[in-house]
């Protein structure tokens, strides 16, 4: 049987919007020139002269955070709790069987910057889809985001997932869900509009904060989800083990069995 992959994740990058610029990455590139002296410290008497083409090696120094790049945030990055008191799993403590599991996909790419789905929307969706959710699937959400990585206004881009709709996916044994925008809520700049008019710090991360009563795992900034049937796919999103961390970078990829 034959297998096609489709990736889910953008490459780590510099120069790019990707996060607010207090969090972006920083990659310092070392070619085989630069690296020479690396190895001839090694060996006494070695010169750059006895390496082949006179070559040292490429590395690369980064100063990031987990939440770069395509990465998977653990309970504990929403709050101390989940469950409604236990302690919050850290990325480390993640159950390496909600990682690889059958993918759903939800096309909100219609949806303008800034909505809050709702839990009707979310069913509305799978109605539409003509899916019935089962127990782990990964429900990735498509979002107008996806298309803008990268640029300017990614940051604004996409709508979010409100609590109602969280709790609607994790209700139904969903542990991992995943999205192409920066964060799983909306754009905190139509959050911060809102909290304005209402006062109400509810509203504040709500999607995230719904992890405090069904401890769950997301995904952000994945890509190509619009390359994605509805169903008929693994998603595969293994975190990268970080002690104690709230998150972890991961190769999100969509398998398929053709």
């Amino acid at each position: 049987m034959a297998r096609r992959i489709i990736d889910l994740s953008v490459p780590l990058e510099t120069g790019i919007a990707s996060d607010p610029p207090m969090a972006l990455p920083e990659i310092e590139y070392f070619d085989h020139q630069a690296t020479v002296e690396q190895i001839t410290t090694f060996f006494s008497g070695l010169t750059k002269e006895g390496l082949p083409g006179g070559e040292g090696w490429a590395v690369e120094q980064l100063t990031i955070s987990t939440h770069n790049g395509t990465h998977l945030d653990a309970p504990y990055h929403y709050h101390s709790t989940m469950n409604n008191g236990e302690r919050a799993m850290t990325i480390d403590e993640i159950p390496l069987d909600w990682c690889f599991r059958p993918g759903v996909k939800l096309d909100f790419r219609h949806m303008e910057d800034g909505y809050v789905a709702t839990a009707n929307d979310v069913e509305a969706e799978l109605k539409r889809i003509g899916y019935e959710l089962q127990p782990l699937d990964i429900v990735v959400v498509n979002t107008a985001a996806g298309a803008r990585y990268g640029e300017s206004d990614f940051l604004l881009r996409g709508c979010g997932m409100g609590r109602e709709a969280t709790l609607y996916l994790l209700e139904r044994g969903v542990r991992v869900t995943g999205i192409d925008g920066w964060s799983w809520d909306a754009p905190f700049v139509y959050t911060a509009k809102r909290f304005a008019e209402t006062k109400d710090p509810s509203i504040i991360w709500e999607g995230h904060r719904a992890g405090m009563e069904i401890g769950y795992c997301h995904m952000e900034k994945l890509t190509n989800l619009d390359q994605l049937p509805p169903f008929g796919y693994e998603i595969s999103c293994f975190p990268f083990k970080i002690k104690d961390a709230s998150a972890g970078f991961i190769r999100a990829v969509a398998i398929f069995e053709d």
